[in-house]
């Protein structure tokens, strides 16, 4: 069983939601990112979402981008990402650790290389927002070296290939709560809950949700039916221009400790 498999099924037997954050990699400085990803834990996060900078994240709203451009413009690539992991694994072997970005960067590392790496330094799972299942043959170095692909799926998703996602998700599918980029709009429970209850019953894993979470409160509802929630731009947007690690830390515990008591409340 692998490290995301075991914390799903330790937060469905103790009937918890998860808590899934997500943060850009060396944003909003890269000599604390591990200091974040600690205080990511320590405020409750169950899974982290790690985003690798790219320059044309095509997928994302302004607030990531900003923040993939302000990591990239500090030198963040894949090489040092993974680093970063193998150092916050020396105090946490537990939590698991998702790299979130596109394909290109992975391509140009290699797919062996980066498979055998992201392995060895403590990497369990890759959402890559631009490798479809359809194309997803090209990860197959990834999946034999343990990594598990998280699939996307949205609410213009096909109900056949709905079911197509539901069967090949591994670790846990993220259905995204609406149609266009992270941090857009806002979030209406009510159009998703429905669709979110139908891919569960038939998805082999657990769904998180994520887009347009920004709070307790959206968080809370989302809760009602999902297995997990994803929050990040507003995550990220709150960690801009924290300057020491201290406040990196702080404004991360800050933000994320009452969407982790609405959780457990829920």
């Amino acid at each position: 069983m692998s490290r995301i498999d075991r914390r799903f099924a330790a937060l469905k037997q103790a009937g918890r939601t998860g808590l899934i954050p997500f943060v850009t990699a060396g944003d909003p400085s890269p000599e604390h990112a591990v200091v974040l990803m600690h205080a990511l834990v320590e405020a409750g996060a169950d899974v982290i979402e790690l985003g690798v900078p790219f320059s044309d994240p095509m997928a994302d709203g302004p607030v990531i981008q900003h923040a993939s451009e302000r990591a990239i413009a500090k030198g963040v690539g894949l090489a040092q990402v993974l680093g970063w992991v193998s150092e916050f694994r020396q105090r946490d072997a537990d939590t698991p650790i998702v790299l979130m970005g596109y394909l290109n960067p992975v391509e140009i590392h290699g797919y062996g290389r980066f498979a055998a790496e992201a392995k060895a330094a403590g990497v369990d799972g890759v959402l890559l927002v631009d490798c479809p299942l359809e194309e997803s043959a090209v990860l197959q170095p990834l999946r034999d070296a343990g990594l598990q692909q998280i699939l996307l799926a949205a609410p213009t998703t096909a109900p056949a290939r709905m079911a197509q996602l539901c069967g090949a998700a591994e670790g846990f599918l993220y259905y995204v709560s609406f149609a266009g980029i992270t941090g857009a709009g806002h979030l209406s429970t009510r159009d998703i809950a429905a669709r979110v209850a139908d891919i569960r019953s038939r998805a082999k894993t657990p769904v998180a949700v994520g887009f347009g979470v920004r709070d307790a409160q959206s968080a809370k509802e989302i809760a009602s039916f999902a297995d997990a929630v994803v929050i990040g731009s507003a995550l990220v947007d709150r960690l801009s221009g924290a300057a020491t690690a201290h406040e990196v830390a702080t404004r991360a515990r800050e933000f994320l400790h009452p969407i982790r008591t609405a959780l457990d409340a829920h």
